[in-house]
């Protein structure tokens, strides 16, 4: 038995790129930065990133394309796949993760693009702030 799957959680570091394949489908791509903390021989904290390069086809490509921005949180589920390329006389290798499933995080505070965002002022888009009634509720008046 083979399995080759991969399942990251991590954030986007570059605004995901769109193209068209010559047979018309799309390809999105786009990388995915992931930490990791441990502790060194002297007891200090480390942290250490990877970055992650993630291709997505066809409508999938799409919705990556038009909805994800640089810096959001980002599940991602797939396999890996290596190409094999030739740069001056010597053998290259690059690693990406081909997209198979994926879900939505959260998006930086400060977040620009995707079709989602409402253009409102700073002051009105914290949208992690709750605004509390500052009047009595009555409980008849809520209708559930």
């Amino acid at each position: 038995m083979n399995v080759n799957k991969v399942i990251i959680v991590g954030r986007t570091t570059r605004q995901p790129e769109l193209k068209a394949l010559p047979n018309g489908s799309q390809v999105c791509s786009f990388s995915v930065a992931t930490g990791y903390k441990y502790k060194d021989k002297e007891g200090k904290e480390v942290e250490q990133t990877e970055f992650h390069n993630i291709t997505a086809f066809g409508k999938v490509a799409e919705v990556i394309a038009k909805w994800v921005v640089k810096g959001q949180e980002i599940y991602v589920e797939g396999r890996l796949k290596t190409d094999v390329y030739e740069k001056e006389g010597q053998k290259h290798y690059s690693t990406k993760i081909i997209l198979e499933k994926f879900q939505f995080g959260s998006k930086p505070k400060d977040a620009v693009g995707g079709e989602n965002q409402i253009n409102k002022p700073a002051s009105e888009s914290k949208s992690d702030e709750i605004e509390y009634p500052t009047e009595e509720i009555n409980p008849d008046d809520i209708p559930f």
